[in-house]
């Protein structure tokens, strides 16, 4: 039986119900996912601004709480691509300790989005926005990494501009040290992907460059000394200054942690045989690891695609595969963070680079340019807001683009068509109009349709079919009310036929009934709609000839 209310949003025992047959799995597909989520972690911490240690701390801590409390069986969490490329300028303005009040912030909102039982709402979502955003993201990550392949810094906060900057002031041709130990990297981890799919590219690539690098004594930049524990959670500086200040990027990260991670579970669901996600479960579950992270200097999480599809490839079921993902990493700050503060940040740069790329699928963008023209024009705007501006701003400008095209495609879908009466002509029937109304009755198409059935002369009986309305909105059945009248004054009695049941509420309240001149000019069928049509002409000529 399907738990309902505070109960449905905690830990269940049936999280773990196949985990007796699926064990053995399970911890080798979150032993891979932890060694694929090293260098991850690594360089989103760095990128973000926010050092290669809170890249760690995330993934370990944040990605234990989203295994046990989120609402999906497969999904790993901890820091993306997407939340760094909206982390690093808030660490370059109110620095690094405002990450870590963010996450706190960040991960509340998205902890009461969940027991709000907003998480349905990423639906809404369409597909070319979800993809414009991709790219976008896809090109900032690329670009962030180019000043550190090219050893020189760029002035801008703007990621593409830069990315420019940095070129043009690199010290060239020292300059091609680093760029030739990306390349070194981007080429492994390609090569690796080809003959040895298997292996993760990643972490193959970086040993390679980090013992190559050591054993030439190259000059290049180590990620330095990492601790060997977990620091001890503490509480960031929490002041209503702070607050304040911090209000709009904790918002902004929130609802891109929302987003990301539930768009993350919905690609995990269908790709293994789990069953469905909680989405306001997940929403709780992620809420409560950035929380987490947060007390422990760390920075805000969410879903990980890449990671999970690795987790659900390599066989994992249940969450005791992202569970072991963590303990992993764990391990690797027990044990061995001497070997990896000896890791170069270029190589850090390489791994980032490719990632970037493989985001985008050249499949996806033919479907994109070869769909709708709407649809183009909604990714192509979004992924140039997303590079122009913030994430979710561009979330923002693709929803209304896509509400822009939507609306207007349904206003081209609806339309009045003057009909001609069936059967035997009848003397009158030329001052009789029957108009079908198709489509919707919106505020994007009511004025057209309006201005039709409003411009007929030399009639006295106007008939308003009703019955293929799919939709009616307040504006649409107000101008229509407001239509009644203006005909009624003319003098042009108006019958409405087949108002459709879903419809009556809102003609009723915007008085379009009570606008006909008699309760009784309202029809359910159309012949009975034409008769009392026809009997009203013989009454007029009646008057006249009297």
């Amino acid at each position: 039986m399907k738990k309902s209310g505070l109960r449905s949003l905690l830990p269940q025992s049936s999280d773990y119900r196949q985990l007796r047959e699926t064990w053995r799995r399970d911890v080798l597909a979150g032993l891979t996912v932890g060694i694929v989520a090293l260098p991850l972690a690594l360089a989103f911490g760095v990128t973000s601004g926010v050092g290669a240690e809170a890249g760690l701390v995330t993934a370990i801590v944040a990605g234990l709480v989203a295994a046990i409390f989120g609402g999906s069986h497969v999904q790993v969490s901890g820091p993306t691509g997407a939340m760094v490329v909206i982390l690093a300028p808030i660490a370059a303005i109110h620095g690094v300790n405002a990450v870590i009040t963010v996450s706190l912030m960040a991960g509340l909102l998205v902890l009461i989005a969940g027991a709000c039982r907003l998480g349905r709402l990423v639906q809404f979502i369409p597909w070319p926005v979800v993809e414009g955003f991709t790219l976008g993201i896809a090109l900032i990550i690329f670009a962030q990494q180019i000043p550190a392949a090219v050893g020189a810094a760029g002035e801008s906060t703007n990621a593409i501009i830069a990315a420019g900057q940095a070129v043009h002031a690199a010290d060239w041709p020292q300059a091609l040290v680093p760029l030739a130990a990306v390349l070194a990297v981007a080429a492994l981890m390609v090569s690796v992907a080809r003959f040895l799919p298997a292996v993760p590219g990643s972490f193959v690539a970086i040993v390679v460059l980090t013992i190559v690098v050591a054993a030439a004594d190259m000059p290049l930049t180590l990620i330095g000394e990492l601790p060997a524990s977990l620091p001890a959670p503490t509480l960031p500086n929490l002041a209503p200054e702070t607050i304040s200040a911090l209000a709009g990027p904790a918002v902004a990260v929130a609802a891109l942690a929302a987003i990301e991670s539930l768009l993350s579970a919905r690609v995990a669901a269908s790709m293994s045989d789990t069953g469905p996600f909680d989405a306001d479960r997940e929403l709780v579950g992620q809420g409560l690891a950035s929380i987490a992270a947060g007390f422990f200097a760390g920075m805000p999480a969410t879903g990980a695609i890449a990671r999970t599809a690795v987790n659900v490839r390599a066989g994992g079921r249940t969450r005791l595969s992202a569970i072991v993902h963590s303990v992993a990493l764990f391990a690797v700050v027990a044990f061995a963070a001497s070997v990896v503060s000896r890791i170069p940040l270029v190589a850090l740069s390489g791994v980032l680079m490719v990632t970037a790329v493989r985001m985008v699928s050249t499949r996806t963008l033919r479907m994109v340019f070869h769909s709708t023209r709407s649809s183009a024009a909604t990714f192509v705007v979004t992924a140039l807001v997303t590079l122009a501006f913030d994430l979710v701003i561009a979330i923002v400008i693709g929803l209304a683009a896509a509400a822009f095209f939507s609306l207007r495609a349904l206003s081209r879908a609806s339309g009045v068509h003057r009909e001609e009466i069936a059967g035997p002509v009848t003397a009158g029937d030329e001052r009789i109009a029957i108009f079908r109304i198709d489509g919707a009755l919106f505020f994007g198409a009511v004025d057209r349709i309006i201005e039709r059935v409003a411009s007929q002369r030399g009639v006295d009986v106007v008939i308003l079919r009703l019955s293929q309305l799919q939709l009616v909105d307040a504006t649409g059945a107000l101008e229509l009310s407001t239509l009644v009248r203006a005909l009624e004054q003319r003098d042009i009695t108006v019958l409405i036929k087949g108002i459709r049941p879903e419809h009556l509420t809102v003609m009723r309240r915007m008085e379009v009934l009570s606008s006909l001149r008699h309760h009784n000019h309202l029809f359910d069928g159309l012949d009975d709609a034409v008769e009392h049509a026809r009997s009203h002409i013989r009454r007029l000529d009646q008057t006249t000839s009297v």
